[in-house]
């Protein structure tokens, strides 16, 4: 494929914790480096839906075609609300679907999964109707959930959700969030960029190669709980990539790392985490009745 240059950006986070001059440089520097594409990976909100008009008004800045997919926060404040702000922004939004996009006179598909954190993903809605002639971008909250769309065909899945630790110095990020949150993927690239992420010649539709893959969790712009940010790897991040690019060529920022071991989380913790967005739904549907 000719090169195609996708800006990246997560967890934008727009309300009262992360000021909004900070999305408003993030929008900046990612048009500053002419995109093809700009893609984003969930979590627009921080704990309400008091901030939509100025996530509309950021996503509004983007100079190019904007792709995205909601998180844990959107879902929490409200994932149908928070959809409506970001269209009327003019971003497509995916929920468990793909869509194909023309850029630079070629077609690239992009795969969009709901957040995986409070069970909103559908890995098999997403690829349904897949090309596996055309080039395939992921996107995903939910880093880990790169493991099963590798084995769908999709070889990058950009992701967030991590904030990159936030505090990354003496290794804490990956403690808090590897060895006690369970995350094989805390921040930056994981796996491998070599041939594979196709499905086998002569197989039948839906049947995986087993392929493997990369995944590149960015640290995010904004904050949800406070926004202090300590160490290199956990400042803030917007990333650029060059598809179509052989590795190796120009100077990168993070390279090749290994996963975690990782931990998923229990049936007991799905359901909880699914119990706290209907939950929040219930109680700012009685706030909106008083």
């Amino acid at each position: 494929m000719e090169p195609l240059r996708i800006a990246h950006l997560t967890d934008l986070h727009v309300g009262r914790i992360t000021p909004f001059a900070i999305q408003q440089a993030a929008v900046a520097l990612a048009n500053a480096e002419h995109p093809d594409l700009v893609v984003l990976t969930g979590d627009f909100v921080c704990h309400s839906q008091l901030y939509l008009d100025q996530l509309v008004e950021v996503v509004r800045g983007f100079s190019a075609p904007v792709i995205a997919v909601l998180g844990n926060h959107d879902h929490w404040s409200g994932a149908d609300e928070v959809e409506r702000a970001l269209r009327a922004g003019g971003v497509e939004v995916l929920r468990n679907r793909h869509t194909t996009i023309a850029l630079r006179h070629q077609r690239l598909q992009v795969v969009g999964l709901d957040d995986a954190y409070t069970g909103h993903a559908r890995r098999a809605e997403a690829v349904k109707g897949l090309r596996h002639d055309l080039p395939v971008l992921g996107l995903s909250h939910i880093a880990e959930e790169a493991d099963g769309l590798w084995r769908e065909g999709v070889p990058l899945v950009l992701a967030g959700h991590t904030h990159g630790g936030q505090v990354t110095v003496a290794k804490l990020h990956e403690l808090a969030l590897g060895k006690i949150g369970g995350h094989r993927y805390v921040h930056g690239l994981y796996g491998s960029r070599g041939h594979h992420g196709r499905k086998a010649e002569g197989r039948g539709a839906g049947q995986p190669s087993g392929a493997v893959g990369a995944v590149y969790v960015g640290a995010g712009i904004g904050a949800a709980v406070m926004p202090l940010r300590i160490g290199e790897r956990g400042q803030r991040e917007v990333t650029i990539f060059e598809l179509g690019v052989e590795p190796g060529t120009f100077d990168e920022h993070h390279g090749e790392q290994a996963a975690m071991p990782g931990r998923k989380p229990s049936l007991r913790v799905m359901e909880r985490r699914a119990a706290t967005v209907v939950r929040k739904r219930l109680s700012r549907e009685r706030k909106q009745r008083e």
